[in-house]
């Protein structure tokens, strides 16, 4: 089998798993019990590392080095990238600490949080992992870089799997934020 296959199967694999774990175990508990259960909630974090490993796999071998393929790339690339990784996080991680960890592996929601980046986004941790996978996919661009931001789009049914269970959950309140706050980036989505 070509490299190109065995990516398209592997990414395939991915997808339907991804598909299975936020749409059937975790929407399942969050209809349940209201919050994810240890096992629901250790899925999660095993899409989210199979996605973080799946470059590591396919990219060429000089990718894990961090700087040996940088000479590849434009000047102007590199920067953009590195800004946009450095964006990234500097959204990403904070956002999970504000929202607090527990909270962002849905084991607790008793306070529906509108205040720091969840004023301008319901996700700003999507939004700030988009920005690492799109800066470290121009640092070191591949047919298989482009295909890892691509898989990022599995993560939006784990967003619509939270967003039923905070409609659930905050009911009126929650639909009100919708209203205000867009689902990621531009102008808000009316529910």
């Amino acid at each position: 089998m070509t490299r190109l296959l065995v990516y398209l199967i592997s990414a395939s694999i991915f997808i339907i798993g991804a598909f299975v774990i936020f749409r059937i175990f975790v929407r399942r508990d969050y209809q349940r019990k209201g919050q994810l259960t240890p096992f629901s909630s250790f899925l999660e974090l095993f899409i989210c590392t199979c996605y973080i490993a799946f470059p590591y796999l396919y990219n060429p071998p000089c990718w894990t080095i961090f700087w040996s393929c940088q000479s590849t790339i434009s000047p102007a690339l590199r920067v953009i990238g590195l800004i946009s990784v450095v964006a990234g996080a500097a959204i990403a991680f904070p956002a999970m600490i504000w929202l607090g960890i527990r909270r962002s592996f849905g084991q607790e929601s008793n306070v529906l949080k509108k205040t720091g980046f969840y004023r301008f986004t319901r996700n700003p941790q999507i939004i700030g992992g988009a920005l690492m996978v799109i800066g470290v996919a121009m640092l070191w661009p591949s047919r298989y870089a482009l295909g890892w931001v691509i898989l990022a789009a599995v993560f939006h049914l784990m967003v619509i799997t939270e967003e039923e269970n905070l409609q659930n959950g905050y009911g009126e309140e929650y639909m009100q934020y919708c209203k205000r706050v867009p689902r990621y980036i531009g102008f808000p989505q009316e529910k």
